[in-house]
């Protein structure tokens, strides 16, 4: 019996930046985007060209051309080529592939960037190849990169026909496969060594379609397995471990400055340029920014590291901008920046709906602005909201960020609990107090004389002899003065000093 099966047949979508080195320079200096730039790769004074935009070739400048012949161009912008940068940027790359195909490989050369994505049963999703092929084009321009797109059913076949074509977008449909590589040239294929270059070349083989028409068992002959291999590329038919690669989602973008910057107007635009990366990659996966960690590199040789982080995640470039700016107006680098990192922690795009009755909380980008701004004036540890140590030790707390709250909705047979505020008095207020019977009875507080009616306690605390060693006890009492008025607050005993003090006030 035979059985059949719902599985789609193969199909690969290959994206091709070429000249990435100078793509990637481009995409984080808009202002040198219309003019003619190479970049230049090597250790000094033997510096070479390594790639170069469209107006430079233009020009006419190739790759390998010294820095010497460079200087016969002056209308040329020469940067150095920026490992770092390119990391970047084909991470940006690979998250807006992977929004089409989990399956994603990567197989690029030196001086291009290429990946293939396996999209066999996208068809509901995304439409026919070529709209998906389209659509993998835009996402390339979100991430600032120049690209097209080649699809087939075989992986090499996707590739060759990238490497070869001109088109945005190229679709070679299911048996066509040798028909449409037959006029690109050899050097698309991927893994040609130079000496079966030489010796096809020597055989007056010039084109994949020559190629492929070659008997494959006298190739094999004369060139061994190899040969075979590239017979069957050339036809389409060759095939492929598919081995996709894992990327994880961790924002990070980083600029080389061309000069020292010590101006932070300077630098907030190259942050803005950065951050608009960082916004557009989180906004495509649905989420926002958590938290932003500048780290850079100083010209002395040293990194400089600040962490800023708003109390909800946030996609506002203004909001982030200003919070960069407050926060290195206080914490300025001791020497000019030479490279610039950006790392983001992304995080989930919260709404903080409030109850019908709860109580208006203030707009959150103008909240973080005014957190800002205190920090840079009492200190960074001394703004935020209380949190109680893991201690017994009395008015033991120390300083978190401050968090927008859960509001987490209360259902509607949840009852409701009564409250009771309590202030704490900061210093506390010594009192003079009559014991009787181990049990306090009367105190005058604030020059006025209290009869206390009820007293719950003592609840005795001790602790820290290690350090700054407490002994107290407390009680908690209801007393009423002599003109009538009403006491309700919380006593404590310093017994290391025999003292008394009043420590809060229940409201």
């Amino acid at each position: 019996m035979s059985r059949t099966t719902n599985n789609p047949a193969e199909l690969y979508a290959c994206l091709l930046a070429r000249e990435f080195p100078a793509q990637t320079m481009l995409r984080l200096r808009p202002e040198l985007r219309r003019k003619a730039v190479a970049v230049l790769a090597g250790e000094p004074p033997l510096e070479q060209v390594c790639s170069r935009n469209g107006a430079a070739a233009a020009l006419g400048i190739a790759a390998g051309m010294t820095r010497v012949e460079m200087e016969t161009f002056p209308a040329v912008a020469l940067l150095r080529r920026a490992p770092a940068e390119e990391a970047a940027a084909q991470a940006a790359l690979l998250e807006g592939v992977g929004r089409f195909s989990p399956r994603v490989e990567t197989a690029g050369a030196e001086t291009e960037f290429l990946c293939v994505a396996d999209i066999a049963g996208t068809e509901r999703l995304f439409g026919v190849p070529r709209d998906l092929g389209a659509q993998l084009v835009q996402a390339a321009q979100a991430a600032g990169i120049r690209a097209h797109v080649a699809i087939s059913g075989n992986f090499h076949a996707a590739v060759c026909a990238a490497r070869g074509g001109n088109a945005p977008v190229l679709a070679i449909s299911r048996g066509e496969e040798k028909s449409a590589l037959a006029e690109l040239p050899l050097a698309v294929l991927d893994g040609l060594s130079a000496e079966h270059a030489e010796t096809l070349a020597q055989w007056g083989i010039a084109t994949l379609g020559m190629l492929a028409e070659l008997p494959e068992r006298e190739l094999t002959a004369r060139l061994g397995q190899e040969g075979a291999r590239l017979c069957r590329m050339a036809r389409g038919e060759a095939p492929h471990h598919f081995l996709p690669v894992e990327p994880v989602f961790a924002p990070q973008e980083r600029m080389e400055l061309d000069t020292p910057v010590e101006q932070l107007e300077s630098l907030l635009f190259v942050l803005g340029v950065l951050l608009d990366h960082l916004l557009a990659r989180a906004a495509a996966r649905v989420l926002a920014l958590a938290s932003l960690t500048l780290i850079c590199a100083l010209e002395d040789g040293t990194n400089f590291t600040r962490t800023v982080r708003p109390a909800l995640p946030s996609n506002d470039k203004h909001l982030w901008l200003k919070l960069l700016h407050l926060d290195l107006e206080a914490h300025a680098p001791q020497a000019a920046i030479v490279a610039v990192t950006m790392q983001a922690e992304p995080g989930k795009l919260g709404q903080t709906q409030l109850g019908l009755f709860s109580p208006q909380l203030p707009e959150g980008a103008r909240l973080e602005v005014t957190l800002a701004r205190i920090r840079a004036l009492v200190g960074e540890g001394n703004v935020g909201r209380p949190a109680l140590q893991d201690t017994h030790a009395p008015d033991n707390f120390r300083v978190e960020p401050f968090t927008m709250p859960s509001n987490r909705p209360r259902s509607g047979t949840e009852p409701l609990q009564p409250r009771t505020a309590l202030r704490q008095l900061r210093p506390p207020e010594v009192l003079s107090l009559t014991v009787r019977e181990r049990k306090p009875v009367a105190f005058v507080f604030r020059d006025r004389r209290y009869a206390i009616e009820n007293a719950w306690g003592p609840w005795r605390q001790s602790g820290g002899w290690w350090t700054h060693a407490w002994d107290q006890e407390q009680w908690d009492v209801t007393a009423r003065a002599t003109d009538g008025s009403f006491l309700c607050g919380c006593l404590a005993l310093d017994r290391r000093q025999n003292l008394w003090h009043v420590v809060a006030l229940y409201d």
